[in-house]
């Protein structure tokens, strides 16, 4: 980030993080048949129907990439307005900011349809094989700019960089699920059949993973109108960097979101168990990660990158990490539900505050600055987070010491966070900070009475679930 920063200038900087998203909201723009292939090709495996796969894969994955040429045909025809009227870019850098936005949206069915590919291996527990293309594509995202700089700082070739990496990400899903599927290769196949299993379970998956990328990112776009550029680089690199604490509860919800599905008909009460264990699993982790990112935040960023860049964007960090936290925690409901059965009530929860956290957002940030992008962010993430956890409560209901628990926590929790944001002397806050710090650690005492539980749920699920690798054997 600081070379990129240094090389390219805040302003192409800035650029470059708005391309990272929308290749990344690529990705999302599948309508939810990436997530439905997993689940429906884990299905085939489980029941031994491995003739019935063919045509669900690649009748499934041409759809994606129909998707997402759709995509690319939209960006293509937006790209010119959007650079010379919606964002506020520089007049020196619009022509090469224009051809690389046509450059970007070439990716479209590349991106999309990758989804597919990975779903197959995803559906087939394979995530060795999945690790090892996700983790060098994450890599070049990053890396593949900076390997350019030395030969230009020009946006064009970054994106062909970026483009080439996605290209051969998605000739290496394909190779391995060819590997591991051999029923894939011997027959190619479409049918108009597993369009409505397919389109039935994806529906509202898709409408969640359409609405929350634009919650996620929509106020960068904001920024880049109502400020400038170079106000988007201070405000998406704090945003980048906390987004990495998504990475834990991802990972349990990943876990649990089968079992909640697979339990939920036959013993409600063990789908309430693994929810509550989840729950305090992820607090626990969560949330020292976070006090420390806020006591930080201005030093990690000097250090990281210069004492102007801390000055503007500590404040948006500090308040970023606790809309994270917030954010986090409601991974578990939103998987819960989805478990569950009821895919629609995230979905109807997003359509629902969409426009009225765009609109906070255009009042805070013309108020505010990139603080106030922060502030509406923390303000949605909140109420959302509150919803889907009532909406869990319906369904997998708590207990009354459990629900009390969780909410007196919550309010601690944020209360303490919160009161770092005022202005102390150095002394204050490292006494705070060890106060806060010990009285977490009774916390953590308190909370597990059932050390061994995340171990037997993790066991107890793996013994349930069936191992594909014998089951496709040819």
């Amino acid at each position: 980030m600081p070379l990129l920063i240094s090389h390219l200038g805040t302003a192409r900087f800035g650029i470059l993080s708005l391309a990272w998203v929308v290749i990344g909201y690529f990705s999302l723009f599948d309508l939810g048949l990436g997530r439905t292939l997993t689940k429906l090709v884990a299905e085939k495996i489980g029941a031994r129907r491995h003739d019935e796969i063919p045509p669900l894969v690649w009748t499934t994955v041409i759809m994606m990439a129909i998707m997402g040429l759709i995509w690319t045909v939209i960006m293509l025809v937006a790209a010119p307005w959007a650079v010379d009227s919606a964002l506020k870019v520089p007049a020196r850098l619009r022509p090469e900011t224009l051809k690389a936005f046509y450059l970007l949206a070439i990716s479209g069915p590349i991106v999309v349809s990758t989804a597919g590919l990975r779903g197959v291996l995803e559906g087939q527990q394979r995530f060795g094989l999945t690790n090892a293309v996700r983790i060098p594509m994450g890599v070049a995202t990053f890396l593949g700019p900076l390997a350019v700089l030395p030969f230009s700082n020009s946006l064009f070739p970054i994106i062909a960089v970026l483009l080439g990496a996605r290209i051969a990400a998605w000739l290496a899903y394909l190779a391995l699920g060819l590997y591991s599927t051999p029923v894939l290769r011997r027959r190619f196949s479409l049918s108009r059949q597993v369009l409505g299993p397919v389109l039935r379970f994806s529906s509202w998956v898709a409408i969640s993973n359409f609405i929350g990328p634009i919650m996620a990112y929509f106020d960068r776009f904001l920024v880049g109108a109502i400020l400038s550029m170079t106000a988007v680089a201070y405000y998406s690199t704090p945003y980048d960097l906390i987004s990495n604490l998504g990475v834990i509860p991802a990972a349990i919800a990943g876990v649990l979101f089968p079992a909640f599905a697979a339990s939920f008909t036959g013993d409600s009460g063990r789908t309430n168990r693994l929810y509550r264990v989840g729950l305090k699993y992820n607090f626990l982790i969560l949330f020292p990660v976070a006090l420390l990112i806020v006591v930080f935040s201005h030093g990690m960023l000097k250090i990281w990158l210069g004492t102007g860049f801390a000055a503007s964007s500590f404040r948006a960090l500090q308040l970023l990490t606790i809309g994270r936290l917030i954010i986090c925690m409601a991974q578990l409901p939103f998987a819960l539900l989805q478990g569950v059965g009821r895919p629609d009530l995230p979905a109807k929860l997003s359509m629902a505050e969409l426009p009225f956290f765009i609109a906070l957002s255009w009042l805070a940030i013309k108020s505010y600055g990139i603080e106030g992008a922060a502030m509406a962010w923390v303000a949605r993430a909140g109420f959302e987070t509150a919803i889907l956890f009532w909406m869990a409560n319906l369904r997998v209901p708590l207990k009354r010491a459990a629900l009390k628990k969780l909410w007196v926590t919550a309010l601690a929790s944020l209360t303490i966070l919160g009161l770092l944001l005022l202005p102390m002397p150095t002394f204050v806050t490292i006494l705070y900070v060890v106060v806060a710090l010990a009285g977490f650690a009774l916390l953590t005492l308190f909370y597990l009475d059932d050390v061994d539980s995340m171990k037997n749920i993790i066991s107890s699920f793996r013994a349930a679930t069936p191992v594909a690798g014998g089951a496709e054997q040819e």
